[in-house]
């Protein structure tokens, strides 16, 4: 059945980002994310292309960063996707590194979660031209933080389904989330 194969799918995902936090290193946390979503990618039935393997940028140990975030004036927004599809946000943050911030949205479907999607100098060459995700925790895509901050690590950036099969519908990253530096980390455009 599909739902259980795709309940497998969110399993793994999920038991993966836990052991990336609880890793001995942020870069051995990588090596094994990476290591997992290619043979997800490659052999699982809810992949979004089977025998897709993604690549990566090497690692970059300058491009983690503990965020800190700040409460912003809530604003619902609907966010643009792929296949013309729309998908209903509520900005409830900015998560703040260095010069930069990028804004936090809370998901306000099916139970909700913190989705975090951004663009920078790489898309449309290196990567995916929409953007990249790098929380998503309705995925399970969390890499941790405090009260007040967020673990925010470039190198586990990773395409949208839609990068993949345009048979997903992904929201893709607004334009407060459109950064014109090349963050040269994490995944690559899909062969």
């Amino acid at each position: 059945m599909d739902e259980l194969a795709l309940l497998d799918w969110k399993r793994r995902i999920f038991a993966l980002y836990a052991e990336v936090r609880a890793a001995e290193s942020p870069e051995s946390g990588w090596q094994h994310w990476c290591e997992v979503r290619s043979e997800l990618y490659c052999t699982h039935p809810q992949s979004p292309r089977p025998g897709g393997d993604p690549a990566y940028f090497p690692y970059d140990p300058g491009l983690r960063f503990e965020a800190s975030v700040e409460q912003v004036e809530p604003a619902s927004l609907v966010i643009e996707g792929s296949a013309g599809s729309k998908t209903q946000f509520g900005r409830f943050a900015v998560a703040r590194f260095g010069d930069l911030q990028l804004e936090l949205y809370w998901l306000e479907a099916y139970g909700g979660g913190v989705f975090l999607p951004f663009r920078d100098g790489t898309s449309g060459r290196e990567t995916y031209g929409a953007g990249r995700y790098l929380l998503d925790t309705v995925k399970g895509a969390d890499l941790g933080g405090g009260s007040d901050s967020l673990v925010l690590d470039f190198n586990f950036a990773f395409n949208p389904s839609c990068a993949w099969n345009d048979r997903w519908a992904c929201p893709l990253a607004p334009p407060a989330n459109r950064l014109a530096l090349r963050l040269e980390g994490g995944e690559l455009t899909p062969p």
